[in-house]
């Protein structure tokens, strides 16, 4: 073996290693042998003893050996091969689907073996499907394992033996070769127990944990030398999103100065006064516009905050200085609400908005993409059609992309490239500030590591005048009594929501369960107008009814969760939803801040089925407790984890090895020091860790 370094080996320097092999290795990140060290294992098994077959418990994995007693072919739903294995303990049932001649002549009674396997509850008791085993000689028995079993991420083609034999050469090449610390003492100091092993020694225990060694601690993750790397891994990721930051921010952006006669024509035809909060975050975001390097800020405002106005304000002062602005949503619905808002704003200021979604087809796409691309559209307003390589913007200034966890990481970093010159590289032209909004708060030790490329603001008071919205939880058994409160409600003059859900992921199912829905609501409520709206409808369609229904010429609207987002009608004051226990907390917070917009008493009603499970119940109960977004996305970041809270930046493209944001939440602040010290006072080790850390993946925080 050469005498570079881990990271400049490469695997086809290990015994075993072809180029066949390695291609598959590559598909997987693992070209060099550093690759393999940080390749780490999900899991581990324990093959170091030997379990009496008396005190076997269920979903377990478990060694045993014992003699065979019976052996049968069982002919039930499914062929089976049957042996009984029994020590001086007890008797367990092996089960084979399938088999050979062979191994059941050698499966005979009286055959000794050592088996492994997962317990599993099954027909005849506690039973081991497929387990591996071997025949045991009674004079040497072969040696058990001296480790724990690492189980590693794979990849098609490769075996788990092949992997681990490949770590634990790579394992070895540590001893001979070493492997740098890239964490100065200065760094280490600011951490506890996390940073006590060293970097050698944690990496040994993770690939082959001793016998003995506590699984339920490992499986946790948080034993020191699991939380020495995670600590490691966070670090790198937030370096990732700063060096982005950093390369983004180097890039000229146009300095636009706050217009203040503008603002105040626009703030004069309001209905309505900003709120403090609102004011506060609009003057964060005109101070980076009038900077001449790219704003990058998230806002997170919770339902009904005002986020649309302060984007507004944003885009006004982009189009004041003779750019255009951009908004990214993600539905079509939500996209046509900001239009309407929009337009209705910008008509007396002489502003044209264009619109811009992939349902926009023919003659009608072609004269709103001349006007992104000659500039007489300042506004443009659309879905991801936006940043199809076929539209170009005349001087795009700003993009504001709404409710960004829908969208992928590399969806925004294209809008932000289209404010690049057609012609010209990212250094030689400017590149448009950007505004991001989320109305799904984000607890605060996840943004700190999830978004620390960006700055945060938040809106963090309602509008006068929003009431809080009661919520009631209720068994579906309750549904006539609910029926009858939808009429009453109406008859008085208010709307309503009757929310249908469906676990599962069909657009076509959706929209049939919400037709039978509205078909029997129309039924039992024959004097109300009823509307029904989901995702199989056309835009145009879903637009005029969603149009009606804020008219009021619609009393009751049936819908899917395609109305999750942006729908505003203030004098809808009552929302059912279906079948709650189903929907994440985020879901159901965005949906009940449908209701609630106008000055009237609201409601909504959560409908569950039973049986119910403790997490599903433990959402409604939260639900009914709290209105607020942050309280609301702590505990769903405790009941789901991070996934679903980011969207694809956290499920897709930042994909933690060993660490675990929910768990090490405690170690973020410290993180986010350390990151910052890193690239300050000891840049040279900032590459190294990256490349150890993300190989390739560096890309995805350039958005």
């Amino acid at each position: 073996m050469s005498s570079a370094s881990l990271d400049q080996m490469s695997i086809r320097d290990l015994r075993g290693v072809g180029p066949q092999l390695s291609q598959k290795l590559s598909k997987i990140g693992l070209t060099s042998l550093q690759d393999l060290v940080f390749h780490l294992p999900s899991r581990y098994i324990d093959r170091t003893k030997i379990t009496p077959i008396g005190s076997l418990q269920p979903h377990t994995d478990v060694v045993l050996e014992g003699e065979v007693r019976a052996s049968e072919v069982v002919f039930g739903r499914r062929r089976s091969l049957v042996c009984k294995l029994q020590d001086g303990t007890g008797t367990t049932v092996l089960r084979f689907f399938h088999f050979s001649r062979a191994q059941q002549d050698r499966l005979k009674p009286g055959a000794k073996l050592r088996c492994f396997g997962e317990v599993r509850p099954g027909k005849f008791g506690l039973e081991l499907y497929h387990p591996e085993y071997q025949h045991l000689d009674g004079a040497n028995p072969p040696d058990l394992d001296d480790t724990l079993t690492p189980i590693y991420p794979l990849t098609e083609g490769i075996s788990q033996i092949r992997i681990r034999d490949l770590c634990s050469q790579a394992i070895k090449a540590i001893e001979t070769h070493g492997i740098p610390e890239l964490l100065p003492e200065s760094i280490k100091k600011q951490f506890s127990a996390e940073l006590s092993y060293s970097l050698i020694d944690a990496l040994k225990l993770i690939h082959s944990p001793p016998p003995g060694f506590e699984l339920h601690r490992l499986a946790t993750g948080e034993h020191p030398a699991q939380q020495r790397l995670a600590a490691e891994e966070l670090i790198a990721h937030n370096l990732s999103l700063l060096k982005m930051r950093q390369k983004v921010q180097a890039q000229p952006a146009p300095s636009l100065p706050y217009k203040s006669e503008v603002i105040a024509h626009f703030l004069n035809q309001l209905p309505f006064k900003p709120t403090g909060a609102q004011q506060r975050v609009t003057k964060e975001i005109s101070s980076d516009m009038e900077k001449s390097f790219p704003m990058l800020r998230l806002v997170q405002g919770d339902v009904g905050s005002g986020k649309t106005v302060v984007a507004a304000m944003a885009a006004l002062q982009a189009i004041a200085n003779g750019k255009q602005a951009a908004l990214m949503a993600p539905t079509e619905i939500l996209a046509e609400q900001h239009r309407v808002n929009f337009e209705q704003w910008f008509k007396s200021m002489n502003i044209s908005v264009a619109w811009l979604t992939g349902k926009v087809k023919g003659k009608a796409r072609e004269v709103q993409m001349q006007r992104i691309a000659d500039g007489s559209a300042q506004m443009v307003i659309g879905t991801h059609a936006l940043f199809q390589e076929a539209v170009i913007f005349n001087d795009l200034g700003l993009s504001i992309i709404d409710e960004q966890h829908r969208f992928g990481v590399h969806q925004r970093l294209a809008l932000r490239n289209k404010g690049f010159g057609e012609n010209q590289s990212e250094q030689e032209s400017s590149a448009p500030h950007q505004l991001i909004m989320t109305a799904t708060p984000i607890p605060r030790t996840l943004a700190m590591s999830a978004y620390a490329d960006l700055d945060c603001s938040v809106i963090d008071e309602l509008p006068p005048g929003r009431t809080p919205v009661e919520t009631a939880v209720l068994s579906n058994l309750r549904r006539n009594d609910i029926i009858e409160r939808v009429r009453a409600s109406c008859i008085e003059g208010r709307q309503a929501y009757w929310v249908c859900t469906l676990i599962e992921e069909s657009d076509v199912l959706e929209a049939q369960a919400a037709e039978v829905t509205a078909s029997e609501l129309q039924l039992m409520l024959p004097e109300l107008n009823i509307g029904l709206v989901h995702g199989r409808l056309k835009p145009r369609e879903k637009l005029e009814i969603m149009g009606a229904f804020k008219a009021g010429e619609i009393n009751l609207l049936v819908a899917t969760t395609v109305i999750e987002v942006g729908v505003d009608v203030p004098n809808a004051s009552l929302m059912i939803i279906e079948n709650a226990e189903r929907l994440g907390l985020s879901q159901l917070h965005q949906l009940r801040g449908r209701v609630g917009r106008g000055s009237a008493k609201s409601h909504c009603v959560l409908l569950y089925n039973s049986p119910i499970s403790a997490n599903g119940s433990e959402r409604l109960k939260t639900m009914r407790q709290t209105s607020d977004g942050f309280v609301i996305a702590e505990k769903d970041l405790e009941l789901r984890g991070p996934g679903e809270l980011l969207g694809t930046r956290q499920t897709g493209d930042m994909q933690l090895q060993i660490a675990d944001l929910q768990r090490d939440a405690h170690l973020l602040p410290q993180i986010k020091m350390a990151a910052e010290t890193l690239l300050n006072q000891h840049s040279k080790n900032v590459q190294p860790l990256l490349t150890r850390w993300l190989g390739n993946n560096q890309q995805y925080a350039q958005a």
